[in-house]
């Protein structure tokens, strides 16, 4: 299976697309944030970015879920800040702190190349959102050197349907996390209005252009979404209404995984509901639902 840039799009197709992603930067509305900064001119936006990209590291990473590792590992690129302001970050010293190195187009564009050249099953691409014409404009360049490996979109769920359907058959992974059901919750923990309606809408775009996930003979991910959920403390995150949305408005067939790894960093413990680690049965509990409500791919139901 080609990538769906190969097999949908040509490069001149693919060189509008970055065009119109790039007349969303000249005030900036590619996230639901809206903060209409001129980020090409210099100015800062909700993001913490200018115009120039940032990334905090590049390789192949072997703990991201199966199907995305394989046997040669997930090529990641870090980017760095976020459209969020998560007060429990697990990825603070990138996503807050600003720790990275610029890059250019071109350098991205021999990023990409770089992780397949060493092997890597696919380019997945973390905390892209706030630099999407820029990654746009750098695979348009790694194509025309040969590139043809899946890319993940691997965001944080608070995406924009306007820039998302500008994405169209470029990504063939989507790969979101939904971190709340509780707008009350969101706007606490995480500064962003509106979530739970601004990213249902979003999730069901990106499943409307990549359907659920298709996994090779070989076991490796080659197109579709996967969701991620992290369980949370005294269920801040409102779980199971995610779990309802997953399987009642996407699909059964939804690979999600229901993520046990919280633990309190960053600005957490300023929050005592949220300064300490769940219990087994807060994640049982939330992982029972999910059998009941017929999901089964890509969470341990043993636990």
């Amino acid at each position: 299976m080609l990538p769906l840039y190969l097999e949908k799009l040509t490069l001149p197709e693919l060189k509008l697309r970055a065009e119109a992603l790039h007349q969303l930067l000249i005030e900036c509305r590619i996230c639901p944030n809206e903060c209409i900064a001129k980020r090409m001119e210099g100015e800062t936006g909700e993001c913490h970015s200018t115009n120039e990209v940032f990334i905090s590291s590049v390789g192949p990473h072997f703990g991201e879920e199966q199907p995305l590792v394989g046997t040669n590992g997930s090529g990641t690129i870090f980017f760095t800040n976020c459209n969020l302001d998560c007060k429990f970050c697990q990825n603070y010293d990138i996503s807050h702190l600003g720790i990275g190195e610029k890059a250019s187009t071109t350098d991205l564009a021999r990023a990409m190349l770089w992780l397949q050249q060493i092997g890597c099953h696919n380019i997945n691409l973390v905390t892209p959102t706030h630099f999407t014409p820029q990654i746009v404009n750098a695979i348009i360049l790694a194509i025309e050197k040969g590139f043809e490996i899946p890319i993940v979109y691997n965001c944080g769920g608070y995406e924009s349907v306007d820039t998302l359907k500008l994405l169209e058959d470029i990504i063939d992974i989507y790969m979101p996390d939904i971190k709340y059901s509780i707008d009350e919750n969101a706007l606490k923990y995480s500064g962003i209005q509106n979530c739970w309606e601004t990213v249902k809408l979003a999730v069901k775009e990106m499943h409307r252009q990549v359907g659920d996930l298709k996994i090779s003979k070989r076991g490796i991910a080659q197109r579709g979404l996967l969701v991620r959920h992290l369980v949370l403390p005294n269920d801040i995150a409102g779980s199971k209404a995610v779990i309802d949305f997953i399987a009642d408005e996407i699909s059964t067939d939804t690979y999600l995984n229901i993520m046990d790894q919280y633990r309190p960093v960053y600005h957490a413990d300023n929050y005592p509901e949220l300064n300490r680690q769940i219990t087994p049965s807060e994640y049982k509990d939330v992982v029972d639902y999910a059998l009941g409500k017929g999901l089964r791919k890509g969470f341990d139901a043993t636990q």
